[in-house]
């Protein structure tokens, strides 16, 4: 995985057949590298007729989740190894790459507590036993760390690093997000550093999850620190100004990020095209800007 993305929520938060139309062509409107796909309900998805779209429009993609309370792995490792692979093969049918996003719980999940061995065991041999299923199927597996509000378990770069490490697979990445990170991390480049060459996938979101470019996020520190670690992986920009209402508890996004979704894509690929360029990433990128 390497270049530019968009998450597919840009345009849709069902992956229906009109919904997948929708995401599809739009990224590659856009002239994306990759769409990343939510797998909210993976028993409706049309992995096929999705696979036909992504080679129609030429466009690569990778898939991402949150576990389900009935799946969380601290608590429940086998139902989440059970969800995990259901997943990674609804994924591989539909020709993506990868599965990424909260893997290991959920971005509701806090006990109130501070996380316990037992629970860091629990996710180990769930991830582990996933990310083996996705080598199986020649697939990668990320771990995002999300923030402290979301979740008690993998909140920092470190935290992710230490349990990609601990699971020890060749096929496992960290995944970031400046939202995330903005909270959680003593500076954007300390969590790039910290991240270091297990960093394959990264999440550009705004600090109020609007548009890149128009919020709080130091960009040049972040773009500076990729830069410094030889980063080679995807950048997916991610924002909730499509969101419907009905997802706004989930997300907390109580009010419109951004004044639409264009406004989003309108300025922020270019934004971080722009800086990409700057930092001297993607040179070879084979896409330009609408």
């Amino acid at each position: 995985m390497r270049g530019f993305g968009v998450h597919a929520m840009m345009w849709s938060s069902l992956w229906d057949r009109a919904g997948a139309e929708r995401a599809i062509s739009g990224a590659a409107a856009y002239q994306q590298d990759y769409i990343e796909i939510p797998l909210i309900d993976i028993p409706s998805t049309d992995a096929r007729y999705t696979r036909s779209l992504l080679e129609e429009h030429r466009l690569r993609a990778t898939c991402s989740l949150v576990l389900p309370e009935a799946a969380w792995a601290s608590i429940r490792p086998d139902a989440a190894i059970d969800h995990l692979k259901a997943a990674l093969n609804t994924a591989a049918e539909m020709g993506a790459e990868a599965l990424t996003g909260v893997t290991f719980g959920g971005t509701n999940e806090r006990t109130g507590m501070p996380p316990t061995q037992e629970e860091y065991d629990n996710l180990s041999r769930a991830i582990g036993a996933a990310a083996k299923h996705a080598k199986t199927l020649g697939l990668q597996f990320g771990i995002e760390a999300v923030n402290r509000y979301e979740n008690h378990l993998i909140n920092s770069a470190e935290q992710a690093v230490e349990l990609v490490e601990r699971i020890g697979m060749d096929n496992i990445f960290v995944h970031l997000d400046t939202f995330h990170m903005n909270m959680e991390e003593k500076g954007l480049a300390a969590g790039i550093v910290a991240a270091g060459s297990h960093l394959k996938y990264m999440h550009m979101s705004e600090s109020d999850r609007g548009t890149p470019g128009f919020g709080n996020i130091a960009w040049d520190e972040l773009f500076g620190a990729l830069s410094a670690i030889g980063f080679h992986g995807l950048l997916v920009l991610e924002s909730f100004a499509a969101l419907p209402p009905a997802m706004a508890g989930a997300t907390s996004t109580w009010r419109a990020p951004a004044p639409s979704a264009h406004d989003v894509l309108d300025k922020g690929i270019p934004f971080l095209r722009n800086k990409a360029e700057q930092y001297g990433l993607f040179k070879e990128s084979r896409k330009t800007t609408r």
